[in-house]
């Protein structure tokens, strides 16, 4: 069963946010608020919880997965930003974008997309996930959590618990959560393409 932590969406506990970090930690996959919705989340090398994220959404090996960053500093460990795309991606972050940029050496091949060897980043605009990387230290290997046979993401956190309560180890819940996916731009070349249209306005990328 999954463990249920409330947080408060503009001082999250300290404790709380400790505690969900250390079951992060020691490879549970978590389901938390975001700016744009609800993501399911896993520790950067955690292999076994990147299966089960694929097993819940049934996602297949050219998915695109998203490495939650906590600012334009730890974007750039991961990712090759060129300097038009960096002014780009500087301009729209944080908020409810996210950026298929080239990966570099630091993200483990599983996650990389495996012709284009890219990989998804953003920063969000949320309180109670900045904590959380904040206490982590390391991206967050991220997926939007919508689930297979729905035609929107969940939003709710009692609603996952009760739809996932035996696949996830924890839901974070602070009340306040997005409900539209962030727009996706693919930067993989040198113009870019919008892939999803959602939460950040696309008109700036067309």
């Amino acid at each position: 069963m999954a463990k249920y932590f409330d947080v408060h969406p503009e001082n999250p506990q300290r404790r709380t946010v400790g505690q969900v970090v250390d079951l992060v930690r020691s490879d549970g996959l978590i389901a938390y608020p975001t700016d744009s919705c609800f993501a399911l989340g896993v520790q950067l090398g955690n292999r076994d919880g990147l299966d089960r994220i694929r097993a819940i959404r049934r996602l297949d090996d050219r998915h695109h997965f998203t490495l939650m960053c906590r600012d334009f500093a730890q974007l750039g460990q991961f990712v090759h930003v060129g300097n038009a795309v960096f002014r780009a991606v500087k301009a729209s972050t944080p908020g409810g974008y996210t950026f298929i940029l080239p990966a570099t050496k630091e993200v483990p091949r599983r996650l990389l997309h495996p012709k284009k060897k890219t990989v998804g980043v953003r920063i969000p605009d949320h309180v109670v996930t900045q904590a959380l990387l904040a206490e982590l230290g390391e991206p967050l290997l991220s997926s939007t959590l919508l689930l297979p046979d729905h035609e929107e993401p969940l939003t709710q956190g009692w609603e996952i618990k009760e739809e996932l309560d035996h696949s996830l180890d924890a839901v974070i819940d602070s009340g306040d959560c997005g409900t539209e996916p962030t727009t996706v731009i693919d930067f993989s070349e040198d113009e870019p393409v919008i892939v999803r249209r959602g939460a950040g306005d696309p008109s700036r990328f067309e």
